[in-house]
């Protein structure tokens, strides 16, 4: 347990920056950027924290959105993590913008105290959560290794402690056939779309003898062109998901033979194209995660651990490869967005506001508390 006095002055400082930690919320929120995108949102986030006199590294590691921005000398290093990328469609539906907020606002409470608490605290801005695997690729490329430990929180409806998630792989599906006029020679084409409905039905048949810890699922992104012409090619983005990557790794075998029925049955070609490296399970650090209830519940936060709603903490995630290797924890934070679930409009709107503000400052105001816990014990 650390010195009463960090802890009050770590929430004293998230409560003055309180009015610059929601702007740059609401700011992210009013303009969303989807996966490897995020150009003006990695650089406001940035800019957040070169305020507060941390030394930043833009395009870090050659991703260009992706920065690291660091404060202090101490030999526990503590890296947060701030995502801001948004969903396609849906803006801001999963809350990013609040991550980066609850990150920035954890991390220049703690600047201050760094040093007597011997911390180095590095922010991780990661790009492209949602499918691309940001944080998969910072760690090929060197990025977190040496951690002592590694944390971010994420908006949820409502507040969860520890993050069990699906590992999960994403793919590009791709049929080739033959374009013909549909009246005049049917005979001719090789119909791509026929592939894709044998493959989403045997998909279908597949999930009757699928484990409850595996999920699949997906969409078809490009259908065709006319109705009066064979579809020569279809196109679509599908989600395999499973406890563990061993489990997932078997669950993708049987999900690819049900397209390669589709192209079987109809003699189109397929192909079948990951879009990221899998997303791993989650392994918590529990000490950290004790202290950071602890904490929570200091602010008056009160945990689920009931209601469908808290399933929130199954979502993928690629803080769980980061994981791996590193001790780090994902706690959820409810915003209070109730009956509006994550991925939402509704839960969109709800990333700002009243709720939404007193999430982002507990988180933050917990979080840090956390760092300096973990870091003296």
């Amino acid at each position: 347990m650390v010195d009463g006095r960090a802890r009050i002055s770590a929430a004293t400082t998230v409560a003055a920056d309180a009015e610059r930690l929601i702007a740059l919320s609401e700011l992210l929120h009013a303009n969303p950027e989807t996966a490897w995108e995020e150009h003006r949102a990695a650089r406001w986030v940035a800019e957040a924290l070169l305020e507060a006199g941390f030394a930043v590294t833009p395009s870090y590691l050659g991703l260009e959105t992706a920065f690291i921005a660091t404060y202090g000398s101490g030999p526990f290093r503590l890296g947060l993590c701030a995502e801001y990328d948004a969903l396609p469609g849906l803006g801001h539906a999963c809350g990013h913008n609040l991550i980066s907020a609850i990150t920035v606002g954890a991390a220049r409470a703690l600047a201050p105290l760094a040093d007597a608490a011997g911390l180095t605290v590095e922010v991780y801005g990661t790009p492209a959560e949602e499918g691309g695997g940001g944080k998969i690729e910072l760690l090929e490329r060197g990025a977190f290794a040496g951690l002592d430990l590694a944390m971010m929180a994420h908006p949820a409806p409502v507040d969860v402690a520890e993050a069990e998630p699906f590992a999960v792989s994403h793919s590009h599906i791709a049929y080739r056939g033959k374009a013909a006029h549909a009246a005049a020679y049917p005979e001719q084409g090789i119909n791509a779309a026929d592939a894709f409905t044998i493959a989403q039905v045997a998909v279908g048949l597949l999930r009757q003898q699928l484990p409850p810890t595996v999920r699949v699922h997906g969409v078809m992104t490009n259908g065709g062109e006319a109705p009066n012409a064979i579809p020569a090619h279809t196109e679509g983005r599908w989600y395999v998901r499973a406890d563990s990557l061993a489990q997932l790794a078997e669950t993708e075998e049987r999900v690819w033979r049900c397209f390669e029925a589709g192209a079987i049955a109809t003699g189109a070609t397929l192909d079948i194209t990951a879009e990221s490296k899998p997303y791993a399970e989650f392994r918590t650090f529990q000490p950290a995660l004790d202290a950071y209830v602890r904490n929570a519940k200091r602010l008056g936060r009160v945990f689920d651990t009931n209601s469908p709603a808290r399933r929130m903490n199954r979502a993928s995630t690629d803080m769980g490869n980061v994981s791996q290797v590193v001790p780090a924890i994902h706690p959820y934070i409810g915003i209070g967005s109730l009956p509006a679930l994550n991925h939402q409009p509704e839960f969109a709107a709800a990333c700002v506001g009243g709720d939404a503000e007193k999430a982002l400052l507990d988180a933050a105001t917990a979080l840090a508390w956390t760092a300096l816990d973990v870091a003296a014990s």
